[in-house]
């Protein structure tokens, strides 16, 4: 006898049904295609639970407590440590230099904001975030990860609140769904002069937004573009007994477009 299907297969089921309800059509079965992804990438995030625990498995957050479930986007990438591959190296050059301050504007659940304070034991983090469920999903995380005496957790950022970047080393990490081409300005934000900036850039949402970036900030700023990564070496033996798509969508982060990343190291 089979198992009954869970709420989640359930819910998916139904949504299924309302976005192929109609005649043939690409961007339909596109749209469906993508939701039975994130379905299946729900469902490979919790066997990754059941079978390697909620801990991340490799790269440079590795071991890092994640019980929590992603804001937005794929768990199971986080927790194979996969996520972002193409960000590895720079997150290591970022715990050489020894920020005093980290700021992460868009911090969602916390995984760069309480990463990167497991990695630096000695800098302040302040976790920003509109959202009060990204904020409640962070403030577990830094619980968990035993760092919430330093991950000061909080919501928007204002142009005049990166002034605090003058008065000590500072990264700033910003990952703001294309809104950083309004608060990224270093003219209403002269704070962001003085910091080093690692920014996602959503150029699928706003054409040529990593351009305008570079252009505001070549004149201060070491400029790096970083593209997209797909690293497999963090799959855990048992994922071999899966199929290649389950491989794949594991990896998956969910992004319908270029997203580069931008590292400013300032000059």
């Amino acid at each position: 006898m089979s198992k009954p299907a869970s709420p989640l297969t359930i819910s998916a089921t139904e949504i299924l049904r309302q976005i192929i309800d109609g005649p043939a059509d690409p961007a339909r079965l596109e749209q469906a295609l993508r939701h039975l992804a994130k379905w299946r990438s729900e469902l490979i995030s919790n066997t990754i639970v059941e079978r390697s625990g909620a801990k991340v498995l490799s790269g440079p957050f590795k071991g890092m407590n994640y019980p929590v479930r992603a804001a937005e986007g794929s768990r199971s990438a986080r927790l194979l440590g996969s996520y972002e591959a193409s960000l590895a190296p720079i997150i290591e050059d970022i715990v050489t230099k020894a920020y005093a301050l980290i700021i992460d504007v868009g911090s969602a659940e916390g995984y760069y904001a309480v990463g990167l304070a497991r990695r630096l034991p000695k800098a302040r983090v302040l976790a920003r975030d509109a959202n009060p469920k990204a904020q409640a999903l962070c403030a577990a995380l830094a619980a968990a990860n035993d760092v919430a005496d330093r991950v000061e957790i909080g919501g928007l950022m204002q142009h005049a609140d990166f002034d605090i970047c003058k008065a000590q080393k500072t990264l700033v990490v910003c990952d703001i769904e294309g809104a950083e081409a309004e608060l990224l300005d270093p003219v209403r934000a002269p704070g962001l002069r003085a910091a080093d900036i690692l920014v996602e850039a959503h150029d699928t949402l706003r054409h040529g937004l990593s351009h305008l970036l570079v252009e505001r900030f070549k004149a201060t700023h070491h400029v790096r573009v970083i593209g997209r990564k797909l690293d497999d070496s963090g799959l855990p033996d048992w994922m071999e007994a899966l199929s290649d798509l389950d491989r794949l969508v594991a990896l998956w982060e969910w992004r319908g477009g270029p997203t580069p990343w931008l590292w400013m190291v300032k000059k």
